[in-house]
């Protein structure tokens, strides 16, 4: 592999803005190639970023030989259609979360990435963020006892997008859990694993999305309570308690630039800064995995993606959110 990464973005909405702005920052990756269904938006990108290539296609994109690794920045309902493409062109894929809106196309996606030989990531970047790895690593070592309680919401007022956008339209896998739901049920799955039982309860728009739900996982010791929402804001705070003590990961807790460990009157507190917005953490596992040659990621596996997707289905289930096109 040459000295540095080639990267391309396929969809350029605010997270790719982002994504790009922290590729910047890593110095071993280069942004070689950006793709929009709009010329405009791709030739606007690429004069802000400095991008060599800009096109009107996503698989004009995956023929540039310039292009090593795809970052897909696209809604959550086409990254099966486009994560497959780049890999059936050989690219190695970054793929923004949830990585399918089911485990059937997760499933497609984790066979299809064997069968090239090519990496495959979702793209749950706070599981690489300094707050949390440091979150897991006291957990795992015991440092808070026996956990007995874990909660995580993620909610923000968001009922007055377009209805035919992806927050809200069903046919686009519309709702709170997939789009920030998800970052809750992987905080619960990352530090206490595959619960025993799962109860929901959700609330709908009148679009037929789920805007608001609220999700008790049971453990054999613990409970895990969750929480996410598009119809009011709420404090986006995660703690994590245990027999010996609590752990506290400041708001926003996704992105969190510090936690607070707390022994009984003694309260501890990391910092813990992100260097830039915090992508550049999932960027540089991405580009050690592809140095030595692995088609996934250790600390974000094709199984961690698949049980997760598999809880997602579960809640879904016992809420009945299903999308049309299931």
């Amino acid at each position: 592999m040459a000295n540095s990464v080639g990267w391309g973005i396929i969809g350029l909405g605010n997270i790719a803005q982002k994504f790009a702005k922290d590729l910047a920052l890593v110095h071993d990756a280069a942004l070689m190639a950006v793709a929009s269904r709009s010329i405009q938006k791709a030739i606007s990108f690429k004069e802000e970023f400095k991008v060599p290539n800009a096109f009107d296609s996503y698989e004009a994109l995956f023929k540039c030989e310039e292009v090593e690794a795809v970052y897909i920045a696209v809604p959550h309902s086409e990254h099966l259609k486009w994560s497959l493409m780049a890999m059936q062109h050989g690219k190695h894929v970054l793929c923004e979360k949830p990585l399918g809106v089911n485990l059937k196309e997760v499933k497609l996606l984790v066979d299809t990435a064997k069968k090239h030989n090519v990496f495959l990531m979702e793209a749950l970047w706070s599981r690489f963020i300094p707050a949390i790895q440091k979150t897991k690593e006291l957990v795992d070592a015991g440092e808070i006892g026996n956990i007995g309680y874990l909660h995580a919401d993620f909610a923000f007022y968001g009922i007055d997008r377009d209805p035919k956008g992806r927050l809200l339209n069903p046919a686009l896998a519309g709702g709170s859990l997939l789009d920030i739901g998800i970052y809750p049920v992987f905080l619960a799955y990352l530090l206490l694993g595959i619960p025993d039982s799962i109860e929901t309860s959700a609330k709908y728009h009148e679009t037929g999305a789920e805007i608001q739900i609220a999700i008790q996982f049971t453990y054999p010791e613990a409970h895990a309570l969750l929480f996410s929402g598009l119809s009011s804001n709420s404090a986006m705070e995660a703690s994590v308690a245990g027999t010996d003590g609590t752990i506290v990961i400041h708001t926003r807790w996704h992105e969190s630039q510090a936690i607070s460990v707390i022994k009984g009157t003694e309260t501890t507190k990391l910092d813990l800064p992100t260097v830039g917005k915090g992508y550049t953490y999932e960027i540089e596992e991405v580009h050690r995995c592809l140095y030595e040659k692995r088609i996934e990621s250790p600390l974000w596996s094709h199984t961690h993606s698949l049980e997760l997707v598999g809880l997602l289905d579960k809640i879904r289930a016992k809420a009945g959110i299903r999308f049309p096109f299931e």
